[in-house]
């Protein structure tokens, strides 16, 4: 790693990872210093609860396989912040990173001193992300949202294609406490004369998101009803899909992600290419895409002998589709679930859902500084899986081991091991396991 680069992680990293300011007059002045980068290239701009990064990714698999260049912004990442920013699927090496930080990072300093507050980690990444997809130059970008919607610092796009994802409860302290707040949240991403493609929504999500493409006038493509899964068989590997498109039905699609979720994320890539490329769609193209589509950390297998999978479910509604896949698709006899999760999150409602499917939960914690302790985690363990189901490991490469022999102590065949909980759980998992 060079010395540039460590200093470029250094001087974000101070800008405090996980603090939020949602002003977007201070990131816009940021991109007007450096001449509105955003403006030189379309965008496919993509919100929601759960989904937002392996629609993203589906989506970027799609466009490069029908000839486009295309730049990727994501997050949080796995292991390095350059992860966020991809060109066709790759993340930026360190030396681009840290040319275009050398035009980014100094008028951030600039506007930082004519302010109160400094400029976040996720603004400066985010221009950081738009300026490098300008100097590319890149075909179009494929922006994932960071927090929300109407005020992340990504809604500097006026994207003409968006997403949104299904919507449930989660980062309520920021975007409210029940599902129609956040929606109007996250429907503030849908511009004048854009078309929306919109997952499946709970009738009190859906209503506002209706309400604000009437306000703007924008398109709406939903699922059900314009697209959607018409079949699915689970295949080695992954699952095999027939799908209809906004133009089109496509069949014999075959995606290597696991799950009922990922299939529904499909139908929404594709629905955002059709809408992007019109009729400039290629079935070759689309399977092409899909067979490619990779989505780190999300049923992600690390080993076999036992099978040990992480994800990065970290709120109940992503928990309960990870479960569901699990019990579709693995044929575990015996399941031990390593959990560590955010104190911020809802404990209670990922481990409600991992109950009926784990033999046994051990809880631990992971590296963030937001990170609920162990035995606290423990407690609420209890609660729901009963004493006896429930080991208490503060250290995660211990609560790993533990896991490990206890599912291999009560089936030599069929154990598997799930660590979950966070994506910094998934992080720190597999870093000790020894995966890039």
């Amino acid at each position: 790693m060079s010395s540039g680069y460590e200093q470029v992680e250094a001087e974000l990293d101070a800008r405090g990872f996980t603090r939020y300011v949602f002003d977007l007059a201070r990131v816009q002045e940021l991109l007007d210093v450096l001449g509105s980068p955003q403006r030189a290239y379309p965008s496919i701009h993509i919100t929601g609860t759960n989904g937002k990064t392996s629609t993203a990714r589906m989506i970027d698999s799609l466009l490069s396989a029908h000839g486009l260049h295309t730049g990727r912004y994501t997050s949080p990442h796995l292991e390095t912040v350059r992860e966020r920013i991809s060109f066709d699927g790759v993340p930026v090496d360190e030396e681009r990173f840290v040319n275009v930080y050398k035009e980014v990072g100094p008028v951030a300093e600039l506007l930082d001193a004519r302010n109160d507050e400094t400029l976040s980690y996720f603004d400066v990444t985010t221009a950081l992300a738009f300026a490098a997809f300008a100097d590319a130059p890149v075909d179009v970008a494929v922006v994932e949202v960071g927090l929300g919607g109407a005020e992340d610092s990504t809604n500097v796009l006026s994207a003409g294609v968006t997403v949104i994802t299904p919507i449930g409860l989660d980062h309520t302290e920021w975007l409210g406490d029940t599902l129609q707040d956040i929606a109007i949240a996250k429907s503030g991403i849908v511009h004048a004369g854009s078309t929306l493609i919109c997952a499946v929504q709970p009738e009190e999500a859906m209503n506002p998101i209706l309400d604000r493409c009437a306000e703007v006038g924008a398109t709406i493509a939903r699922e059900g009803v314009e697209f959607g899964v018409l079949r699915r068989s689970v295949a080695v590997g992954g699952q095999v899909l027939t799908l209809q498109g906004l133009g089109a039905t496509y069949d014999e699609i075959f995606l290597p992600l696991h799950g009922a979720h990922q299939a529904q994320n499909a139908a929404l890539a594709l629905a955002a290419v059709e809408a992007f490329l019109g009729p400039n769609v290629h079935a070759g193209a689309v399977r092409e895409g899909f067979a490619g589509a990779t989505s780190p950390g999300r049923l992600e297998r690390l080993r076999t002998a036992p099978t040990i999978l992480v994800d990065a479910a970290h709120n109940p509604h992503g928990m309960a589709a990870t479960a569901h896949a699990l019990s579709e698709e693995f044929a575990f006899e015996n399941l031990v679930a390593v959990v560590a999760v955010l104190a911020d999150k809802d404990s209670a409602g990922l481990l409600e859902q991992l109950e009926p499917i784990v033999s046994h939960v051990v809880v631990t914690r992971n590296s963030s500084p937001r990170g609920l302790a162990a035995e606290e985690l423990g407690r609420t363990a209890r609660e729901i899986f009963g004493p006896e189901r429930v080991t208490v490991e503060p250290s995660m490469p211990d609560a790993i081991a533990f896991a490990v022999g206890q599912a291999e102590s009560e089936s030599s065949t069929g154990a598997g091991v799930l660590i979950t909980g966070s994506v910094v759980t998934v992080a720190d998992a597999r870093k000790l396991l020894g995966r890039k």
